[in-house]
């Protein structure tokens, strides 16, 4: 394994166009931080650095319906998001804005080295414009009827209601969300990054590392199913301009942009230190080592778009490690900020103080799966194993040194079997709990942090210091002393979790933080006094957390409710009478690499065979969906789906179980219409 001199952490810069939910921070913050604070105990040069991504084009449809201007959008969750942040104890080094000068700046010269080198190509194509208004219409500027599921309200780029993607062309009576006029299509230019001629030298590169095995799927789908051209501008008057003079009215598209914010980050944050150029030491020295927290959605920008904007550029270093996260859901429900449901954390921190939060999230971290957060869970996480087992612990040592021994620590005397065991734990833990946290692995640092605990308060019991206080009082002391040195210990490898407890605790033992390495050595002397004793974690009562599941299940009823009073757009028997459904077998079913939802199956139509694509890989494995009669649209047309061709769509409901399938019922022959 390379050893690095320094460390360059990023996350994924969030969007100013809301505030923070609990997914966000499960994702890409709460791990980064954690990971970050616990090299700066190990005494590494570490830097972490992140921003707001203050461009497209859903805060110039915010600003629109607002009727403020861009600048008023981002200026307000900037600075909403920043105080959040610093609430929840996440430890930026630099928190910047893609809005900035440094950023246009910086990114604007990505683009005119690529440019000059002949590494982009330029395209005229056909784009929706408003007449009325004068101007190109983004994809989330068109509103129409979704070809799938006829929601009337579906946007140029997904319909919220069956999750299709979509492009603006394949709306049903556009609609322009600026003026509502029809939009014509119009021609425009747009410059592109040929992601398949530098295929070959990415993939030699990927191959070199190792991965997680979802950022590997991710890549290699993409890979696999060909690696296309990909648009770096856009028709849009926010962003960061084109700096060409042939490109007036156009910027860069967020995707390209935003990941540039990284390195102006660096830049401002090499300024605020007095060193301007030492931005490069971190980003242009390959003893760097550069470390991306993201969620799954993040993994092809990250992974293979960045990388080979880096590579183009020249002299940059490149991703080492990509610790991407699954998605957290809320009470078994996925999080929609379109719908209001999700746990906002600037409503936690109204109520909560940040470490339960923090624990829970770390203890439940959606490291290899979708984890779900539920209020009741974080209530015993947070009485049953911070309350009872790591504050119980430290509380009962704490108080009984400073009732019996004058708050001052006892001396030890010759360690037995039980004091040696409980210390070999203890002195094993910074190297076994710092060993997951390099591995990203924070679920099972938190695990085996808590099992230390229980540990700990089990030896306190079974030594039971208020018997041999008078049966064996050198006992006793030894016991406390113990008792004391676990305690220190545990308060900095809490540290990284739990950073706010951790400081209580030290301020309670009356001592200053130690270098990871060196907390096992450096043991409270005999005769050290301690300060007061706290707390420290309070318990949660039911009825608090009784409100927060009344206000979330309030926003899930309000969800149902708005999702039961939508009106489906009406047609008439004729346009029905266009759609072919035809009953089919399935023959064969493998899962698409690098998606989740994927099927890629074969049908038969009786004489006919043919391939579709189908989003139902959570609902049905591959050898579930072998031999099932099913309902399909026959007549609808050919789409690419991730690259593969699918020609037709199945019929599903979806259920409070999740998605089921439509059937034939019985001994149904595939091929036979349904009327």
């Amino acid at each position: 394994m390379k050893t690095f001199k320094r460390i360059l952490v990023t996350s994924a810069l969030p969007y100013a166009n809301g505030p923070l939910h609990l997914g966000h921070i499960a994702g890409a913050y709460l791990p980064a931080d954690i990971y970050v604070r616990y090299q700066r105990l190990k005494g590494r040069d570490v830097v972490y650095i992140c921003g707001s991504d203050e461009h497209g084009v859903p805060i110039t449809v915010t600003a629109d319906i607002e009727k403020i201007s861009p600048q008023d959008v981002v200026d307000r969750y900037h600075a909403m998001n920043k105080r959040d942040f610093e609430s929840l104890g996440i430890s930026f080094d630099n928190y910047s804005r893609t809005s900035l000068p440094v950023h246009h700046e910086t990114a604007q010269s990505f683009f005119t080295v690529l440019y000059n080198q002949g590494d982009l190509t330029v395209r005229t194509e056909r784009q929706f414009y408003s007449e009325a208004s004068q101007r190109y219409l983004p994809d989330r500027y068109v509103e129409g009827i979704c070809p799938h599921c006829r929601y009337d309200k579906a946007r140029g780029d997904q319909c919220d209601k069956c999750g299709k993607w979509l492009e603006p062309q394949q709306l049903v009576d556009p609609k322009s969300k600026i003026d509502g006029s029809t939009p014509v299509l119009k021609e425009t230019r747009h410059w592109y990054l040929p992601m398949g001629r530098f295929a070959d030298t990415w993939k030699a590169w990927f191959d070199s590392n190792k991965w997680k095995e979802n950022v590997r799927n991710y890549c290699m789908g993409w890979y696999n199913e060909g690696l296309g051209e990909r648009p770096i501008t856009r028709d849009l008057h926010w962003g960061v301009p084109v700096p060409l003079e042939e490109a007036e009215g156009k910027v860069l598209y967020v995707w390209f942009d935003a990941p540039i914010g990284y390195i102006s980050s660096t830049k401002e944050w090499a300024e605020n230190t007095g060193s301007p150029d030492r931005w490069k030491t971190y980003w242009c020295d390959v003893n760097t080592k550069l470390v991306h927290f993201i969620g799954k959605d993040n993994i092809v920008f990250h992974a293979i778009l960045f990388p080979m904007m880096l590579m183009r550029m020249g002299n940059y270093v490149l991703p080492d490690a990509i610790p991407a996260n699954e998605y957290l859901t809320i009470e078994g429900r996925k999080i929609s900020t379109s719908q209001n449901y999700a746990i906002w954390l600037k409503d936690y921190l109204k109520v909560f103080p940040p470490d339960p939060l923090r624990y829970t999230l770390a203890a439940n971290a959606p490291e290899g799966k979708d984890t779900d957060f539920s209020w009741k869970q974080f209530q015993s996480r947070n009485n049953d194993e911070l309350a009872d087992i790591l504050g119980n612990f430290v509380n009962r040592t704490l108080t009984f040194v400073e009732r019996y021994y004058k708050n001052q620590v006892p001396s030890r005397g010759t360690p037995d079997a039980m004091d040696r065991d409980l210390l070999k734990t203890i002195g094993t833990a910074p190297e076994q709990i710092g060993g997951q946290l390099e591995n990203f692995e924070v679920r099972n640092a938190v695990k085996t942090f808590m099992d230390i605990c229980r540990a700990a308060n089990k030896y306190f019991n079974d030594k039971a210091p208020w018997e041999t206080r008078k049966s064996d009082p050198e006992a006793c002391a030894t016991t406390l002393n113990i008792c004391l040195h676990v305690v220190n210990v545990l308060s900095m490898v809490m540290a990284p979790v739990l950073p706010f407890a951790a400081k209580k605790l030290r301020d309670m033992l009356n001592t200053d933080r130690a270098l990871w390495d060196d907390i096992v050595a450096q043991e409270l002397p005999a005769g050290h006094l301690l300060g007061k004793s706290q707390i420290l974690f309070e318990k949660i009562e039911d009825n608090i957390i009784d409100r927060q599941i009344e206000a979330l299940n309030a926003m899930a009823g309000s969800q149902e409710e708005s999702a039961e009073s939508e009106k489906p757009a009406e047609i008439d028997f004729d346009y029905f009478r266009q759609v072919q459904l035809k009953t089919a077998v399935v023959l064969e079913a493998e899962k698409v690499k690098g998606a989740d939802k994927l099927l890629k199956l074969q049908i038969g139509l009786g004489a006919e065979k043919r391939q579709i694509v189908a989003g139902v890989a959570q609902h049905y494995t591959p050898e579930e969906m072998i031999g099932k009669t099913i309902v399909i649209v026959a007549n609808l047309k050919p789409a690419k789906i991730r690259g593969i061709e699918s020609n037709g769509m199945l019929l599903a409901v979806r259920t409070e179980s999740g998605l089921r399938l439509v059937t034939a019922d019985g001994d149904v022959s595939p091929g036979l219409s349904i009327s």
